[in-house]
């Protein structure tokens, strides 16, 4: 059955009153409800809850498209290389690069052990946990077939309402997320199923570490030797047991009508759910778990949760209203903000950071990089989304052993934060992978904007051994150069924009005012704990290297010498970040700043740009006054946005590339709620902003 939405109405305005919410967030978000008349070939609608996601055709299931089942737990390895001298990870020896007269060993490629390389690189891979489409009785249906489709994602509710026609018999469907299990609940209603010709069915592909994308579809469905699966079944329920190799995970089906479930055929591991003839309504929930759990509940009671969820969701927190009805710059805005708080509630707000392509697609084999969690977590901080925030805001305290352990191997003190990871801490080989050093300080930005909204003992206990770790490695990271009596960075590294060549890459700017934020707040938190800076600390902090300089403007790196051409200006515009993304540095001088933010507008390849390069510089714009440019930033004709809300990829990435979403979440929220020092909303003059809610940036 539907729920009705009275009780969730009744209850959000209760919960509105209290919240002192003077905005009417419901209507400005239900305009931006999505409806779709056919499937999305790369861009599916979904369902989901940060943890989990189910992505959908036009049916409202995976009936014509294979759209991706994917989890925070989902991950599968493939049979290690049977090369000779390769057949262990242990066998893996990295590269060692001259690092300031020394040799260091890096955890990278190396030639001679390419296979167990690689498979280091590709394992662990994300899974598709299983495909759930409309079965029409073993007939030959294709979308063409159907007329009078129509879908419409409610994104107040979190739910999916589909409905076609198929022969002259309307089908609805309705499809719906558990916010608590990684459960999807659908209930479909039509004339067919009295007949017995319409069910359910439900295909586990093998998975696959071969390529670095997977998109948009995730999973081998064709090699059925690869792997296995058994069904168990009982009255209403079935378990589905999926082992690829040493991965093995339930798929936990229950129903509440008559019906029946078999396998299709001996030779796939496709099943079918039928139900028996007499009832127009089938009304199902399929959970995934790695174990045996306890049942998710009926249909109506996922529903009922999920209503709530979602209401709770747009009810707190930060708001933002623009006018939409005068300006179409605004309603464009607008819609950006409202989709991207939706996608990133399913696809960013999980156990681990998210990959970059979130819940939607695999890329980078379905890791999470360490350095893009600045990119993926800050917005949660700025919108006063903290419980969305503190779901993976640990993984630098899970991860804490394994930097100490990557610091150490390379004969540095501390923790050395990973690059391409997975939930085991580990950090994929690479040469940009194991040289980019600007995520180190993260910890340390994410710690100070949850002082300033929890000023409590607890906090400063949470962070201390991270930051105090981070802040070990960060000094001894940084080399005393005796000819200049200051303490360089690099080389070899990899600064934000990782497009020079390592080994000449010394004293990035960027990565220089981030260094010595880091070590200030690293000392901050050891004050306000009452214990002693350590004198290590204060001496790289007081005396690292300068910003490079050349014609009165900031630069990539000292001794670039060609700053303004060719691939220096090609990719991050990382320099923008020493005034947006960072306050103002102790050394900063806005006069070089203003000289920069010229040389980069006349000069940069905005063309190859994507992601969160335009938040960047609307962050920097709109610490500047200029509330116009920042805008204009965000809808930059080279920063596309599709029709269901996912941020473009381009050439170089798969769609989504969900760094440019919270990107453009951050940056928002700074323009409406402001900075230390100036208070927002910081937008063009003439429109009329309401906002609520907001956390302060620093």
């Amino acid at each position: 059955m539907h729920v009705s939405t009275t009780y969730a109405c009744t209850w959000l305005a209760a919960l509105v009153a209290v919240a002192n919410c003077h905005i009417d967030r419901e209507s400005i978000v239900r305009q931006y409800n999505l409806k779709l008349n056919r499937s999305h070939p790369n861009s599916p609608l979904q369902v989901g809850n940060g943890n989990f996601a189910f992505g959908v055709d036009v049916t409202g299931l995976q009936t014509f498209l294979p759209h991706n089942t994917l989890s925070s737990w989902g991950w599968h390895n493939s049979s290690l290389p049977t090369t000779p001298n390769q057949t262990s990870i242990y066998d893996f020896t990295g590269q060692d690069w001259w690092t300031h007269g020394r040799l260091v060993n890096y955890n990278q490629p190396n030639p001679a052990e390419k296979d167990i390389s690689q498979w280091l690189i590709a394992n662990p891979h994300r899974i598709n946990l299983g495909r759930v489409g409309l079965w029409f009785g073993g007939r030959n249906v294709s979308e063409n077939d159907l007329s009078h489709k129509s879908q419409v994602l409610d994104l107040w509710e979190g739910s999916i309402s589909s409905s076609f026609s198929l022969n002259g018999s309307q089908v609805n469907v309705r499809t719906i997320g558990s916010p608590d299990t990684d459960t999807v609940a659908v209930e479909i209603k039509s004339d067919i199923l009295k007949t017995g010709d319409l069910g359910v069915f439900f295909d586990f592909p093998y998975a696959s570490g071969k390529n670095k994308f997977d998109a948009p579809f995730v999973g081998l469905f064709n090699a059925t030797s690869n792997h296995t699966t058994t069904l168990k079944s009982k009255k209403n329920s079935a378990t589905i047991t999926h082992t690829l190799d040493a991965t093995s995970y339930d798929a936990v089906i229950e129903w509440e009508s008559d019906a029946r479930i078999r396998r299709a055929s001996t030779a796939t591991h496709k099943y079918v759910l039928n139900p028996n003839k007499g009832s127009d309504t089938l009304a199902f929930t399929v959970t995934f778990v790695s174990q045996a759990t306890k049942s998710s509940g009926t249909f109506e009671e996922v529903a009922e949760s999920a209503i709530n969820w979602w209401c709770d969701y747009w009810a707190t927190g930060a708001f933002v209203s623009l006018p939409t009805s005068t300006n179409s710059s605004a309603k464009e805005l607008q819609r950006r903000i409202i989709l991207t708080q939706y996608l990133l509630a399913v696809n960013g707000a999980g156990k681990d950071p998210t990959q970059e392509s979130g819940l939607v697609n695999n890329g980078w084999y379905g890791k999470f990089h360490l350095e893009m969690v600045f990119w993926h977590l800050a917005h949660w901080t700025v919108w006063n989304k903290w419980d969305l925030y503190d779901r993976s805001i640990g993984v630098y305290g899970r991860f804490l052993p394994s930097s100490y352990d990557r610091a150490k191997h390379q004969g540095y003190q501390g923790a050395r934060i990973g690059k391409m990871s997975d939930p085991s801490g580990r950090s994929a080989p690479g040469e940009i992978n194991s040289l980019l050093i600007w995520q180190q300080p993260h910890p340390m930005w994410f710690a100070e904007m949850e002082y300033r909204k929890y000023p409590t003992q607890g906090t400063l206990q949470k962070w201390d051994k991270v930051l105090t770790g981070v802040a070990d490695f960060m000094v001894s990271y940084a080399w005393y150069n005796q000819s200049t009596k200051v303490y360089d960075l690099g080389p070899p590294m990899y600064p934000v924009s990782e497009n020079t060549n390592p080994n000449q890459t010394v004293n990035p700017a960027f990565e220089l005012a981030y260094w010595r934020f880091g070590l200030d707040i690293a000392s901050k938190w050891q004050t306000r704990l009452n214990k002693s800076v350590p004198a290590s600390w204060t001496t790289v902090k007081d005396n690292i290297a300068p910003f490079p300089i050349q014609d009165d403007a900031y630069v990539l790196y000292e001794g670039i010498e060609e700053p303004w051409t060719g691939d220096a200006v090609s990719d991050h515009p990382g320099l923008l970040g020493l005034l947006g993304w960072l306050p103002p540095d102790p050394c900063f001088n806005l006069t070089t700043f203003q000289n920069t933010v010229h040389k980069v507008y006349a000069t940069w390849d905005f063309a190859n740009l994507y992601g969160w390069d335009f938040p960047l510089l609307a962050m920097a714009a709109a610490r500047m006054g200029n509330g116009e440019q920042a805008v204009d930033w965000l809808l930059h004709p080279n920063n596309q946005v599709n029709g269901v809300g996912m941020p473009e990829g381009g050439t170089r990435v798969p769609t989504p590339y969900f760094p440019a979403s919270a990107g453009l979440l951050l940056a928002v929220g700074m323009m409406a709620g402001g900075w230390d020092g100036l208070d927002g909303p910081i937008f063009p003059q003439d429109w009329e902003v309401e906002v609520e809610g907001f956390q302060k940036a620093m």
